[in-house]
C-alpha cells in the first residue's frame, strides 16, 4: 500500500499566515499538522512509502521538512508544477499526476493534509481489508446546518455508499464523509479514466460521487473526531484542543 497526503493547496483563507507558510506546516500542539497525519500512516503495516504531493511554490518547504522529520516509512516530495490558485491541477489531478509520478499500482490511502483527526488509521485499515473495497472516512454528525456543509452519503445496512451529495440543502442522512479514502489498486487505475471523460479535478469527493455508482464503496465510521483546519477561527480552535 501507498500512501498519498495531499497539500497542494494554497490556503487563501488563512492569509497572512499562509502566504509565506503552507498550510500543512502550521504548527498545532508544538509540532505540524501534517506530523499528525504521518503519525497515524505509520501506524499501517502496508504502507511502504509516503507520497507528500505539493504546489511548486512550497515544493521547498515540504522537502526540507522530510529531510528531517521521523518516520518509519520513507517520505518522498512530488512537486506538481502549479504555482496559483488558476493553473492548480485539482486534489484529483494532484491524485492522478502522482500515480503516474510514483508509478503507483498498489492500494493507497489517500488523505487531505490539512485535516487534524483524532480517529485510527488502524482501524480503518482493518475495515478496509475485512470488507476488500474502497473505503471513505464517514462521521455522525447531529447538527443539520453543519451537514449542509459537508458531503452527506447514505449507507445501507452492510455500510455500502448509496448516495453522497456535495453541500446538500436537505440532508439525505446524518452521516458525513471526510477526506481519508482507502482505495483497491484496481480503483487506482480508475482515476485516469474520471479525468479522462472531461469530470471536475477539483474536491476528491467527486471522484468518490462516480464512484460508488460503478463499484461497492464503504463507508468506515469513525470513533473519533476531524477538523477541517480551513479558517483562522478553526485554527485557533485546534490549537486550543491540542493545546
Amino acid at each position: 500500500m501507498k500512501a498519498i497526503i495531499l497539500v497542494a493547496g494554497y490556503a487563501t483563507r488563512l492569509y497572512p499566515l499562509t502566504k509565506t507558510t503552507p498550510k500543512p506546516l502550521l504548527e498545532v500542539g508544538g509540532k505540524p499538522i501534517i506530523n499528525y497525519i504521518l503519525d497515524e500512516i505509520n501506524t499501517l503495516d502496508d504502507v511502504d512509502e509516503v507520497f507528500v504531493t505539493s504546489n511548486h511554490k512550497f515544493a521547498e518547504h515540504f522537502k526540507k521538512w522530510a529531510e528531517t522529520v521521523e518516520s518509519k516509512k520513507p517520505v518522498k516530495v512530488i512537486d506538481d508544477g502549479t504555482t496559483n490558485e488558476d493553473n492548480r491541477r485539482g486534489a484529483i489531478g494532484d491524485i492522478q499526476y502522482t500515480i503516474e509520478q510514483g508509478n503507483i499500482d498498489d492500494d493507497v490511502v489517500i488523505i487531505a493534509g490539512d485535516n487534524l483527526f483524532t480517529y485510527k488509521l488502524k482501524e480503518n485499515e482493518e475495515y478496509f481489508k475485512e470488507k476488500q473495497a474502497d473505503c471513505v472516512c464517514v462521521k455522525t454528525i447531529e447538527d443539520r446546518e453543519e451537514l449542509k456543509q459537508l458531503g452527506v452519503v447514505s449507507l445501507d445496512e452492510n455500510g455500502k455508499v448509496i448516495s453522497l451529495e456535495e453541500k446538500p440543502q436537505e440532508p439525505k442522512s446524518d452521516k458525513a464523509a471526510f477526506a481519508t479514502y482507502m482505495y483497491t489498486k484496481e480503483t487506482v487505475k480508475l482515476f485516469k479514466k474520471y479525468l479522462d471523460e472531461g469530470n471536475k479535478p477539483d474536491a476528491p469527493g467527486y471522484f468518490l460521487q462516480w464512484l460508488h455508482t460503478r463499484k461497492p464503496v464503504y463507508g468506515w465510521t469513525m470513533t473519533g473526531e476531524c477538523y477541517d483546519v480551513g479558517t483562522l477561527k478553526a485554527l485557533e480552535e485546534v490549537r486550543e484542543i491540542f493545546g
